[in-house]
């Protein structure tokens, strides 16, 4: 486990390192859980969030996007069942005085149980080698069986506890698997309690007539209440959806794991409106549309994992995660609900409103069902980070550090590197950063030696790097060396621009979904 957290220490020094992530306000001791995106982070979020609409929005005939207020009617909240269930179960350590997520305690008991069936399974391959069957000994070995059982056991007791709202099981759980205290390894617990988690604020000049308002723990309700207003503008016919990007707020008691759980994020979500009774084959169509998204970026598909839902809400009648292998384990990256008519029809209560679809085909209203699709950018943002970022042992014995993040996603696709600083070739070498900085964000470095510059780029995750040298001025020839692979070749000058276009064009990406 330590290894993992060292992997894990790292991938946060290197985000600092090299300005990717900073902690908020941090020349005032920084605010807990609230990060700021340096110079690169800003980058690559934009790349991220511009890769998630292009396939969403720009590639779907049937699919707008819409950018909503952080600010609703606080109506708003109480229709969409935040404003009473929107709570996360509490309990502190009365020694240590520390406060903890109880269902998270749990699952971390629980993922301590299934990094033993890794264990296993590690051990086994290694001693049979070739013919070693995963799924056979995951079914066979008794002891793996016995793991498993008792983890499926423990989830699905704190599911049922949870759902029937007895947070006196929890705690009893809590015992019983004699979970204790993090910090201190005390087992000394209060009771659980429930908390809710949005932030509240208020709007008014004077604070008797102030009205109270929250800031948007989701940001799924602009879509609902803007339903008919892009229905009846965009003249869209069901099937259809609505997307959005945004900031949203969650007073989150146990933020951790750095960017993984904040207090301000940003989603991305897209909310797929359809006729009630089709919600089953579009459930299923769009996990499989979302996962070819997430292996477009040639992350490793043995990264990712679908988790169905023990314990769904109750709006839902179907729920799965797409899980990513972070450096703290699988963790959930994504959403996928069927909603049915939960949302428009309580808005509908709500407001007073009629919130319908005429279908002209079928010469009847109805209120649509509603498939979401949820992902965290900054979780996204974590796992192209922390999976890219690697330590290789070279040919020659000495190690770099490397950033491998897919190149249509990094922050800097090339880098103009004058092996001199003089006899003209600083010129040159600024002339094709003004020629390439139309299409692409452009690195220009001229200190150090080359060598050196290459592995600042390498750890920057700069795709390209392009050296001109003496020979340079007299064929018109660069050398360009790839990120990944470290090769090197010699090319015109005129040619660097559709090389690197190749490799770092969305197009080219989001082709193989």
């Amino acid at each position: 486990m330590a290894n993992q957290e060292d992997i894990f220490k790292k991938v946060i020094s290197h985000a600092k390192e090299y300005g990717y992530v900073f902690q908020s306000s941090e020349i005032y001791d920084g605010l807990s859980a609230v990060y700021d995106y340096g110079q690169n982070g800003a980058e690559l979020k934009r790349n991220i969030r511009e890769y998630w609409w292009k396939a969403m929005v720009q590639l779907n005939e049937n699919i707008v996007g819409i950018d909503a207020a952080i600010f609703m009617h606080p109506t708003t909240w109480k229709a969409s069942g935040h404003v009473d269930a929107f709570n996360d179960p509490l309990i502190d350590n009365k020694d240590s005085k520390k406060r903890y997520r109880a269902d998270v305690l749990i699952e971390d008991y629980v993922a301590k149980i299934e990094a033993k069936i890794e264990k296993e399974v590690k051990k086994a391959a290694k001693r049979f080698g070739d013919s070693f069957d995963k799924e056979q000994f995951l079914s066979t070995n008794q002891r793996v069986v016995d793991y498993r059982a008792k983890a499926d056991s423990i989830l699905k007791r704190m599911g049922k506890s949870l759902e029937n709202e007895d947070l006196a099981d929890v705690k009893a759980l809590i015992e019983e698997l004699e979970i204790a205290c993090p910090l201190s390894g005390s087992k000394n617990w209060t009771d659980v309690k429930q908390f809710n988690l949005m932030f509240g604020t208020k709007l008014g000049a004077s604070a008797d007539s102030a009205m109270d308002l929250y800031l948007r723990p989701e940001t799924a309700q602009g879509i609902f209440v803007n339903f008919l207003n892009v229905q009846k503008t965009g003249r869209m016919k069901i099937p259809f959806g609505i997307a959005q990007t945004g900031k949203a707020f969650r007073n989150e008691i146990v933020a951790r794991q750095f960017i993984f759980r904040m207090r301000e994020f940003e989603q991305m979500e897209m909310q797929f409106f359809i006729k009630p009774g089709t919600q089953k084959e579009w459930y299923e169509a769009w996990k499989e549309k979302r996962m070819k998204w997430h292996l477009s970026l040639g992350m490793g598909e043995e990264n990712y994992r679908f988790h169905d839902h023990e314990k769904l809400a109750h709006y839902a009648d179907a729920a799965a995660d797409i899980e990513f292998r972070f450096p703290f384990g699988f963790k959930e990256l994504e959403g996928i609900h069927s909603r049915t008519d939960f949302d428009l029809g309580k808005h509908e209560e709500y407001s007073g409103k009629k919130l319908q679809y005429f279908d002209h085909e079928e010469n009847k209203s109805y209120t649509p069902y509603v498939l979401e699709t949820s992902i965290g950018l900054d979780r996204m943002f974590l796992a192209v980070f922390s999976n890219s970022l690697q330590e290789e042992e070279l040919e020659n014995g000495s190690t770099r550090t490397v950033l491998k993040i897919p190149a249509v996603l990094a922050p800097y696709k090339v880098a103009v590197l004058p092996l001199l600083k003089r006899d003209g070739l600083p010129e040159v070498a600024q002339k094709l950063v003004d020629e390439l900085k139309w299409d692409f964000n452009v690195d220009y470095d001229e200190k150090d030696a080359v060598g050196r510059r290459y592995r600042r780029q390498d750890a920057a995750g700069t795709p390209f790097c392009v050296t001109v040298d003496h020979q340079t001025l007299e064929d018109d020839t660069v050398t360009i060396r790839h990120r990944d692979t470290m090769e090197q070749s010699r090319v015109k000058l005129s040619e660097v621009k559709d090389i690197i276009s190749k490799e770092v064009d969305m197009r080219y990406w989001l082709q193989k979904i």
